[in-house]
């Protein structure tokens, strides 16, 4: 695995045109993020039916955090909507989304997303390739998912380094990503620059891309996802402010607090 590949300005590239109608896809507007109205079998279904056409885009896995920091930022909010869709990780997206009459609408976490994507990947013969982290878990994540996952086509993993990356490395890291041919791309950067990677990286990679967060450390089994009452009870974030409350309790505080607060006022 090689320290390679980082580019996170804030624009997509100019020119892609998706290959599939993002039309046909129900939205829930949000504080201006246009949120999938789905579940995961819909997902799944429909990952399953357009992969080939989906190759260069992006979905970004959305919850009240990326959301609220959608609302006020512009830019950023363009990024959420710029990909093919934006996917509610978070319980009260689905939550707000069935009381807008969105009744199919239910919460599609990153963490499970992949998980059901794996369980179908050696029959579909689907390609996975891993961006994010450090060498150190993604070597454990790498033999975690060949334990949990036999035969799962692991096309390659990159770590980058923590600086910014000059555009003849970045060029170098796209063209060693798309010499694997993934189809699917899993970016563990964490909000808000996973999805900003992911726009300026639109339309030069090959797979699809997909923004995982904590996805990598979840399947790499160095931390635990919430009890199954917890994640059905919208109580998740709970779970994980517990887990890691120095670096969340600043952001859950501020973001939380501020959806009730827009959502009340019927924003």
């Amino acid at each position: 695995m090689s320290n390679v590949l980082r580019k996170t300005p804030d624009e997509s590239v100019e020119g892609f045109v998706p290959t599939v109608d993002k039309s046909k896809i129900p939205t829930c507007n949000i504080l201006g993020v246009n949120i999938a109205a789905i579940n995961m079998e819909w997902l799944v279904d429909y990952l399953n039916k357009n992969i080939k056409n989906l190759t260069g885009d992006y979905i970004c896995v959305s919850n009240v955090h990326t959301t609220v920091t959608s609302y006020e930022e512009p830019d950023y909010r363009a990024v959420q909507n710029g990909g093919i869709m934006a996917i509610p990780d978070g319980g009260p997206l689905a939550t707000l989304g069935r009381k807008r009459g969105h009744q199919n609408m239910a919460r599609t976490t990153g963490p499970s997303l992949m998980g059901e994507i794996f369980k179908i990947s050696v029959e579909k013969g689907y390609r996975h390739y891993f961006y994010g982290s450090t060498e150190e878990i993604l070597e454990k994540l790498f033999q975690k998912l060949k334990e949990n996952y036999p035969g799962l086509e692991i096309a390659g993993m990159y770590s980058p380094p923590f600086r910014p990356m000059t555009d003849e490395e970045d060029e170098a890291a796209v063209k060693a990503i798309n010499d694997t041919k993934p189809d699917f791309v899993w970016i563990g950067l964490g909000a808000p620059k996973q999805e900003r990677w992911m726009a300026a990286h639109q339309g030069r990679v090959t797979g699809l891309m997909i923004g995982i967060g904590a996805g990598f450390d979840y399947f790499a089994e160095n931390i635990s996802r919430a009890p199954e009452w917890m994640q059905k009870s919208n109580l998740e974030w709970l779970y994980r402010l517990l887990q890691d409350p120095k670096r969340l309790f600043k952001r859950y505080l501020h973001t939380n607090t501020k959806f009730l607060w827009l959502i009340a006022r019927g924003k």
